[in-house]
């Protein structure tokens, strides 16, 4: 069933793709992530969740948390989509570990402001 097109769901389902990058990658090291193909595409297909459910944000919410980089999040998922083949895995490797931990803190704080989405498991 398809969930509720609302700003909470969205955020809820960029949450839910932080966590996963982020679970999967502090597992693991930037050379398996080169290495294996199938793990690689497993965070790509995240950071894409991510992404698309970034641009589904409206932009009230937006402008209300700046410290969220909405572009550049939506970008990476337009890149990962339109330019497949010129993806360079060591800079998705350091957004991977550098970047989605904080910006799981920005969106749980962003949560924290929104009802739980209906028809959430």
């Amino acid at each position: 069933m398809r969930r509720e097109s609302n700003d909470a769901s969205h955020i809820w389902d960029m949450i839910q793709a932080a966590r996963g990058i982020h679970a999967s990658v502090i597992r693991s090291s930037s050379e398996e992530f080169v290495r294996d193909e199938d793990f690689r595409l497993a965070i790509e297909r995240r950071f894409e969740v991510l992404g698309e459910a970034a641009r589904r944000v409206s932009d009230a919410l937006r402008e209300q948390h700046p410290e969220i980089p909405w572009r550049g999040i939506i970008a990476q998922r337009n890149m990962l989509i339109h330019q497949y083949d010129d993806v360079d895995d060591q800079l998705l490797w350091t957004v991977a570990t550098k970047q989605i931990p904080e910006l799981l803190s920005l969106l749980e704080a962003i949560k924290f402001g929104f009802q739980p989405p209906e028809n959430i498991p």
